[in-house]
């Protein structure tokens, strides 16, 4: 995602909750709007995921006759277009922060979700649907898991951040290199080192956004003028969108290590 709003520069030690007036009442107060920042990010990252699922089953149905089928079989340009557009919204959602609205972003995510929906509908056309129910539910539980440890753990995790971005660059060169020799145990490698990186995103990106926050209020207090550039809700927004991207990415390498086909 962008840097527009790290915190790194100013953030202060994970695991301090900073009270705006250095009083219990301030902290209380503190507290329930990180909680509730967090809750907005969850919401829109579920209900992005909710959404996906469902386009993504309703393209699919009618297996070998289904719309979905008809689009990637046959391919075409419409068919990359799909494929393409939710990186082109991810781009311009990450570019672009600045000078879109609130609304504009929100409608942009729903959007991209459901581009995401119709370009994952081929995995019900290649998976059994016991297979990608489990994938699923594994997912939501490993991301459950993660993200509780990134959001609690005293431990520093920005320094893996650098590591798994690589490891991701590493990923999409591996997965290229694949799709000219075909290597079987190349792409189970991939699957499993997806998963494992995806995971550690997770986490890393959960703290992450829990340290936007606190440098964001800590900023409304020394420089507000400053502040005032990072609204949160823009900030809840792109954080699902980073959360929804890690869920998404860890559920189909898993998929891809761990599903069986039709």
């Amino acid at each position: 995602m962008a840097d527009w709003n790290d915190p790194r520069a100013t953030r202060q030690g994970f695991g301090a909750s900073p009270s705006l007036t250095g009083d219990v009442a301030g902290r209380t107060t503190f507290d329930a709007g990180l909680r509730r920042h967090m809750l907005s990010i969850y919401n829109y990252m579920t209900s992005g995921v909710l959404l996906t699922g469902i386009v993504a089953l309703l393209f699919s149905r009618g297996g070998a006759e289904s719309a979905a089928a008809q689009l990637f079989m046959n391919g075409g340009i419409l068919a990359w277009v799909v494929i393409l557009s939710p990186l082109a919204i991810v781009f311009a959602m990450s570019f672009g922060i600045n000078r879109f609205s609130t609304g504009t972003l929100q409608a942009m995510f729903w959007g991209f979700a459901t581009l995401m929906g119709l370009s994952l509908s081929t995995i019900f056309l290649v998976y059994t649907g016991a297979s990608i129910a489990a994938a699923f539910f594994a997912t939501a539980g490993a991301f459950a898991g993660l993200s509780l440890f990134g959001y609690t753990t005293q431990k520093d995790l920005s320094g893996f951040g650098s590591f798994l971005i690589m490891g991701v660059i590493g990923l999409l060169l591996a997965m290229v290199i694949n799709m000219f020799i075909g290597s079987e145990p190349l792409s189970y490698a991939i699957s499993f080192l997806g998963v494992l990186i995806f995971a550690g995103l997770t986490a890393y990106d959960t703290q992450r956004l829990k340290r936007e926050y606190l440098s964001i209020q800590n900023m409304k207090v020394t420089n507000p003028n400053a502040a005032a550039a990072y609204p949160l809700g823009k900030m809840a927004i792109m954080g699902a969108l980073s959360l929804y991207l890690d869920f998404i990415n860890m559920f189909q390498f898993l998929l891809s290590f761990m599903g069986q086909r039709e």
